[in-house]
């Protein structure tokens, strides 16, 4: 591996745009973004980092905590951690990328101590590694990456991809919001690490996540799977942002006259609280946490507790509204589909990393939440990086390629009316966060509000081009849109109810159905049943 680093090359650009050639380019800045851009450079790849945000300091991860799932490399305790969570995923998960991403993960939250992350440690002097603080890794990655020799595009929202003329992906552009204007990176590989879409829902962190690297792959033809598993809500205070839901396993939740909501507190209370809330008002109260377990909630997770001590609420001792606002594929498990163990897509030259990828390979159809979503970070993000540089080093430099812009909504000229993209945001949010429209799922419901996402998007793909101010929000409603179809067309197709995933009208688990359904396409949706892979692997073998 080079000890040197190689950083990208900037080139001549017309007047209000800049322009670099580079090895890899990286679009996103979280934790997958950054594993995936320090380990192209160790490669020895020049990679330029484009951020919607300030890298290190956007996105989900970084502005709060996150569980880790860092397992000892112990056959039993592995065995265990992916036996755990097999059957609440319905089975879909694959027993060979569960220890790929158990390795890695491993290996790579101990670089994170070698790096100087400040791991606690437990009564007895061991490293505590199963959590970290998003602020202090962020900040880390952000640092390791420039150590690296990464070129670190803030504030710079990429808007489209470039391929070559055979299709294969070769860069991508968008704006810098603080220079206003425009770059363009000429790469020989790009790995999309926008994560996912969280629709706008006011989750804490999940403002830039409105699945930007679905629309831009999309348009270049790559596939997505397991988008279906993309309704988890979380509770949340009515007034505030943070959706750290692990607190409310020592709450009362309560009607608008006091009286308990029956099932709340159980295993599956969140599906209770989503109907109680169909009624009217449900409220809180963490009074089942003594004295100790209160100083424990306040040290490991301070920023649950500020919405709170902003408006003077104890949580303990008083009640308070909540509601459950949607995460979408977030915290869903679905995403780009990845085709090998480099995580490339199904497209030459784009890689996909975190949560812009599926994640039913180690989640199955239910929630990784923190820990197992951040460990697919590590390890995709490192696995995605390092194919982008291999794939890199096959190809010839992009300058003897003639490349042209994938980019089509938002873009394209038509004269027709002009493009609303708070309006087209409000239409996507009032089909997708009803519960009764996609926490608890029916055929003719569903139908209805792909009936009216499907004119949304025939309207908007006959909108004007949108004007230099509004093409980052008109991209932005354009890929929740997208989003939204993805999701619905899947949740149609798999007819049962498994992991997240749940149907009224199919209420039972269906063996039968135990296979991904994958998707795509943008003015006509198709989605298909792919094998799951202990079938793919005896074909294989046969």
């Amino acid at each position: 591996m080079p000890n040197q680093t190689h950083r990208a090359e900037r080139v001549s650009a017309p007047d209000g745009s800049v322009a670099f050639e580079a090895d890899v380019l990286v679009i996103g800045g979280g934790p997958a973004g950054t594993w995936a851009a320090v380990s192209a450079a160790q490669r020895g790849a020049r990679v330029v980092l484009a951020d919607k945000g300030f890298c290190g300091t956007s996105g989900a991860t970084a502005a709060a905590g996150t569980g880790v799932w860092y397992i000892d490399p112990d056959p039993a305790l592995r065995e265990a951690a992916m036996a755990n969570r097999e059957k609440m995923g319905g089975h879909l998960q694959d027993r060979r990328w569960m220890a790929r991403v158990l390795d890695r993960t491993y290996q790579q939250s101990n670089r994170l101590a070698d790096w100087g992350y400040p791991y606690p440690v437990d009564d007895r002097g061991a490293s505590q590694r199963n959590s970290l603080q998003g602020p202090e890794y962020m900040r880390l990655m952000r640092k390791r990456s420039k150590q690296a020799g990464v070129t670190i595009l803030d504030h710079s929202p990429a808007l489209e991809l470039l391929v070559d003329d055979d299709g294969a992906v070769a860069g991508a552009s968008g704006i810098r919001r603080q220079k206003q204007d425009r770059w363009t990176v000429r790469a020989r590989a790009v790995v999309i690490a926008t994560g996912g879409c969280a629709f706008l829902s006011k989750t804490l962190g999940s403002n830039v996540l409105t699945g930007d690297g679905y629309l831009m792959a999309a348009e270049v033809g790559a596939e997505f799977s397991s988008m279906e598993f993309s309704n988890p809500y979380a509770i949340s205070p009515a007034f505030g942002s943070v959706t750290k839901t692990l607190f409310y396993g020592w709450a009362t939740f309560s009607y608008d006259d006091g009286s308990v909501v029956p099932g709340a507190a159980s295993k599956g209370g969140r599906s209770a609280i989503a109907r109680a809330l169909l009624q009217g008002p449900v409220y809180a109260c963490l009074d089942k946490a003594d004295d100790d377990v209160q100083r424990h909630m306040r040290a490991s997770q301070p920023n649950f507790f500020l919405p709170f001590d902003r408006t003077g609420i104890d949580p303990f001792k008083d009640r308070f509204p909540v509601t459950l606002r949607l995460e979408g594929t977030v915290r869903g498990t679905g995403g780009l589909r990845i085709v090998d163990d480099s995580c490339a897509t199904s497209v030459p030259g784009l890689y996909a990393a975190g949560d812009a990828a599926t994640r039913e390979l180690i989640c199955g159809g239910f929630t990784g939440g923190g820990s197992h979503n951040a460990a697919w970070a590590m390890s995709s993000g490192t696995w995605a990086g390092q194919g982008a540089a291999d794939y890199a080093r096959q190809i010839g430099p992009t300058a003897r390629r003639r490349l042209s812009s994938a980019g089509a909504v938002g873009f394209r000229s038509r004269q027709r009316r002009a493009f609303e993209p708070a309006a087209l945001a409000k239409t996507v949010q009032d089909e997708v966060f009803p519960y009764e429209l996609n926490y608890f799922r029916e055929a003719s419901r569903l139908e209805g509000a792909l009936g009216r996402l499907d004119a949304a998007w025939r309207d908007v793909s006959e909108a004007d081009a949108a004007g230099k101010s509004e093409i980052l929000r008109a991209r932005e409603a354009a890929a929740m849109l997208a989003t939204a179809r993805w999701m619905y067309r899947s949740a149609l197709a798999r007819q049962e109810s498994r992991g997240m995933h749940r149907r009224d009208d199919f209420p039972n688990q269906d063996d039968r159905q135990r296979h991904y359904v994958t998707t795509g396409g943008l003015d006509e949706i198709w989605t298909a049943a792919q094998p799951h892979a202990e079938a793919s692997y005896a074909e294989a073998a046969e």
